[in-house]
Order: C-alpha cells, then sequence, then structure tokens
C-alpha cells in the first residue's frame, strides 16, 4: 500500500546527505571508538510454569564515530550470545520456560549521520531515540538487544527557552533481533511521527506533545497498536533549603485509534509524581493511571514504544495494557553514596506498586521491586529482585538479575 509520507521520507533522507556532503567536510576529521559490554544472570520463576528460566547472556557493542565541525557519522555494532539459555527467548527457543526477553542475534545497532550547530541538530539514519521520560518512546535499554529507530529527527532551538523535537520514523527495530518472526518481528515498519514543543516555565519545563504510532505489520496484534497520542507534561523541580529539593512531574493525554487499526476507541492517561531528595536520601510517590476506553482488548491506552521496564513494575506483568486499564499506586525509597569504599555511585533503592484496573473496582495484584548499584572505574555492577504477587491478574512471578557492565 503506497504511504502517504513517502515522499517526505525521501526528501528528509536526501536532505540528511546533502547536509554531510557539504564542503565544511573539508575540516580535519576525528575518530572515537566506542566498545562496551554487558555480562547478565536473570533468574524467573512463575507460577503456572513448572521450570524455572535461568539465562545468562553477554552483549557486546563496537563502533566509531567520525567528527569533522558540525557532522558526524557514527556506526554501532551488537551482539548478544547466550552462555546459558534455558529460557524462552520470545523467537521459538526455550519453549516452556519463563520468558526472557533477550534473543541471541547480531546487527547493526546504529547507523547515522549527524548535523550539530547550536540551535538546530540533524540526525538522520539508524538510531537510539529517548524522548521526555520514555513513557512514549524510548530504547527499551534494560534488553540486550536494545530498540533502534530508522528515522530522520530534527531538534531546533527556537528561543533561549523554546524548542522543536520532531521524528519520523519508518522502521523500528525490535528487541527481537535477527530471527524474530510473526508477532515478534525483526522490525515493524510504518509512518511514525513524534513531535515534541517544549517552554521553560517558573514551574518547569512545559512539553506539549504529539505521538503518531504506526505499527504496520499485521502480524502484530492485526495493526491495532497503531494510535495516535495529544497531551502535556510539566517536570520541574526546586530546591527549599541546602541539600534539599522537590521534583515533581504531571502529564496527561488522550490517544485513539490510528492509521489500519479496526478498533475505534478513546482511553485517557495521566500522571501525577513527586519526590524529595535530602541529602542522600530520595523519597517518592505517585499515581499512574492509562484508561480503559470501551474494556475490549487494545482498546485501552497502550504504548509499544515506551521503555516499559522503566514504568508499572520489573515483572513485566503489564507490559500491554489490559482491556480494563491500570491503575499503579507506587511510592520509592532511596539512599546514595558518591563513594563507598572503592565504589562510586553507590545505591539502593526500593519501589512499591499496587496495581488495581481502571474501568472496574480489581485488584490486579501487588509488586515490590528492589535494585543495589555501583560503579568501579570503568565497570558497572548491580542487582535486582523484582515479586509480584498475583490477586486477579497474571501469576505470582520472581525475578532476579546480576549485571557486570564496561564501557571505554
Amino acid at each position: 500500500m503506497p504511504s502517504c509520507f513517502t515522499p517526505i521520507r525521501r526528501l528528509a533522507a536526501v536532505s540528511v546527505l546533502a547536509l554531510t556532503a557539504s564542503p565544511a567536510l573539508a575540516d580535519p576529521i576525528t575518530l572515537t571508538p566506542m566498545q562496551e559490554a554487558r555480562l547478565r544472570y536473570e533468574h524467573v520463576e512463575q507460577d503456572g510454569i513448572a521450570r524455572s528460566a535461568d539465562a545468562v547472556t553477554i552483549r557486546v557493542r563496537s563502533g566509531v564515530t567520525a567528527t569533522s565541525g558540525r557532522f558526524s557519522a557514527m556506526i554501532e555494532a551488537q551482539g548478544n550470545l547466550a552462555l546459558l539459555d534455558h529460557y524462552d527467548d520470545t523467537v521459538g527457543n526455550g519453549v516452556g520456560y519463563p520468558t526472557v526477553g533477550d534473543p541471541q542475534n547480531i546487527a547493526i545497532y546504529r547507523a547515522q549521520l549527524q548535523y550539530k550547530s547550536r540551535a538546530v541538530t540533524l540526525i538522520g539514519g539508524r538510531q537510539r531515540i529517548g524522548l521526555e521520560d520514555d513513557r512514549f518512546v524510548g530504547s527499551a535499554a534494560i534488553r540486550q538487544n536494545s530498540r533502534s529507530f530508522d528515522a530522520v529527527r530534527g531538534q531546533l532551538a527556537l528561543t533561549p527557552h523554546l524548542r522543536a523535537d520532531v521524528t519520523y520514523a519508518w522502521s523500528v527495530r525490535t528487541p527481537s533481533g535477527i530471527n524474530g518472526t510473526g508477532a515478534k518481528p525483526t522490525a515493524i515498519g510504518g509512518d511514525n511521527v513524534f513531535a515534541l514543543l517544549a517552554q521553560d516555565t517558573p514551574l518547569g519545563t512545559l512539553t506539549g506533545f504529539a505521538y503518531l504510532v504506526d505499527q504496520d505489520e499485521p502480524a502484530v496484534q492485526g495493526y491495532r497498536l497503531s494510535s495516535q497520542s495529544y497531551g502535556a507534561r510539566l517536570v520541574g523541580t526546586r530546591p527549599l533549603a541546602p541539600r534539599l529539593k522537590a521534583s515533581w512531574q504531571l502529564s496527561y493525554a488522550t490517544q485513539s485509534d490510528y492509521h489500519r487499526n479496526p478498533n475505534d476507541y478513546r482511553a485517557d492517561y495521566y500522571i501525577v509524581d513527586g519526590a524529595i531528595d535530602w541529602r542522600a536520601l530520595h523519597v517518592g510517590a505517585g499515581y499512574e493511571v492509562l484508561g480503559s476506553g470501551n474494556g475490549t482488548a487494545l482498546t485501552s491506552f497502550q504504548t509499544p514504544l515506551a521503555s516499559i521496564f522503566k514504568f508499572q513494575g520489573w515483572a513485566d506483568k503489564l507490559t500491554t495494557t489490559p482491556p480494563n486499564g491500570v491503575r499503579d499506586l507506587y511510592g520509592s525509597l532511596g539512599w546514595s553514596w558518591p563513594k563507598l569504599g572503592a565504589f562510586k555511585a553507590a545505591s539502593i533503592q526500593a519501589v512499591y506498586h499496587r496495581f488495581d484496573a481502571e474501568r472496574i473496582d480489581s485488584h490486579y495484584g501487588n509488586e515490590v521491586d528492589l535494585l543495589a548499584s555501583a560503579k568501579l572505574a570503568r565497570y558497572g555492577v548491580s542487582a535486582r529482585y523484582a515479586t509480584y504477587h498475583a490477586d486477579r491478574f497474571a501469576t505470582d512471578t520472581r525475578k532476579i538479575w546480576l549485571e557486570l557492565t564496561w564501557a571505554l
């Protein structure tokens, strides 16, 4: 089916190539290598599945950036190897085990051209994109095969306090990797448009946004994840006293069907979130609601391109919003140390979630998430734990992660 965005796609690609072919590239070229590795053990116990999952995977990324004046070109490859594969990797291996969404993979993660000045940034090609807090569009960085986008993105500083950010993405490279198929494909095509306009105010940064998500693959829920969301977000912070500050976030959006989505629906989203940081102590609480629409499958508020692990619990029980929506009442408590023995940036964190339906009176379940992390030179270490106690939705699940990272 011809796309109405095809001329835009061609024009954007030609514009980026024209910029990067500019005579300005006569400036000296600087090469910057990129190397990183992440070794992870993930254990999952899930009621209703007799066997536990044990996954030991190692993700390696390697690339280089060439910079000349305001122009740069980057290419980065990534590979994921399963050293212990007792898990369902979502693409046909390990069926009968609980899911760990890290299949083996080797691919080009990023391949982009960039022009950057004080007022304008233009990026074309395969790139990593995270918008705002990643609630609508993010890279799903927790997964070994993180998400990337084949896209053109432009960022413009209109005034010192007003900024625009517009992206057109024609393909989303998924964490399923090169062996992805069916409902878990390697990539999902579509005419996606993300537009944000941010203004600094005395209360924080106020951002108006539009996310047009086009999941144009019939095997991916029969196009029913295509949506258009419009809304606004206010995020700010303010010092209250020496070493004491408050932060807040307010957001509202409305969503409806888009492009080929056969459903006719409308659902709302909102979040109220606040936190206090005093010295090393962090205390936070919030209430997030993803509306239910008309109460049938996939007419609730959906965010298929979000970095979903950051929201609604690490046990991944609500990655797709249930037909009756979600109410998430949560609180967090943390403590950090700039230096702890030989370690730097050490921290511990605990988060509690209570999940309920939005449309009806039904308690889904509760979750507790725990995290400890620290850095040592070029290394990072962390341990996570998540336990979900089901009431009327999904099943009891426990997860453990142990992780070691290294970066050049």
